[in-house]
């Protein structure tokens, strides 16, 4: 019997076996990531603020400067601002042609504003006679399709209803007549020769019939009785392995 599983206070050593006790023996593999690194250290190269370059430079006076070009650029827009909305409210506030009295009119100075308008009134006067007519065509082409589709089902009901009145009157449907007459003749003798017929089943004249297992006894009627010696169960067992 095997002693592997069972504790020991005198755990195993390494280096006292064959061959373990030789270093040069033991292997000379390491990893990549084992290797010495950053044994360097780091210094700024040019064009990355090296000390000898930012040395001769005056961060105070970039810094001020910088602020002074922040500050014209501020106001130089906060003065167009102003400028714009005292121009677009002057504007807006410009007097109509109509309000200035006409002592203060030139008789050369053409009246664009009321030229203006009245071509524009004459534009819009235009658009809506053409949107009118065009309205107008359209009402009356609704209106004729609607008057064709009248006609077209008055007339259809009217074939209709003289259909009717010929195939309902018995003395101008002579010959419809006799042949539905000649149809009914012809149904009653089909149905008094099958009233006669001897009806046969499918499987009347075949060889083999009535040949399955347990077809006497599936027609049998089935009955309870509640006793374990007279029961249907009882009999077929006693038949099968008794008899």
């Amino acid at each position: 019997m095997t002693t592997a599983a069972r504790p020991t206070f005198e755990p195993a050593r390494g280096g006292r076996g064959k061959g373990e006790g030789d270093l040069s023996a033991l292997s000379k593999q390491y990893s990549s990531r084992d290797l010495p690194g950053h044994t360097k250290i780091k210094y700024r190269q040019p064009t990355q603020d090296a000390p000898e370059e930012v040395r001769a430079r005056d961060f105070r006076r970039e810094l001020e400067e910088r602020e002074r070009v922040a500050v014209k650029s501020r106001d130089r827009g906060a003065r167009e601002h102003t400028t714009s909305s005292s121009s677009s409210s002057s504007s807006s506030k410009r007097p109509r042609l109509d309000q200035i009295p006409a002592a203060n009119l030139d008789a050369d100075d053409p009246l664009t504003d009321d030229e203006d308008d009245s071509d524009s009134g004459s534009d819009s006067d235009d658009d809506t006679a053409a949107l009118l007519a065009e309205l107008e065509k359209i009402k009356k082409e609704r209106a004729e399709e609607q008057e064709r589709k009248e006609r077209e089902q008055k007339a259809e009901e009217e074939r209709i209803r003289m259909e009717n009145i010929l195939s309902g009157n018995p003395l101008l449907n002579l010959a419809g007549q006799q042949q539905q007459q000649q149809q009914q003749q012809q149904q009653l003798k089909t149905q008094s020769q099958n009233a006669f017929s001897v009806k046969r089943r499918w499987d009347d004249d075949v060889v083999f019939k009535n040949c399955a297992k347990g077809v006497d006894e599936s027609r049998r009627e089935k009955r309870f009785i509640n006793d374990t010696l007279r029961s249907e169960f009882h009999k077929k067992f006693m038949e099968k392995y008794v008899k």
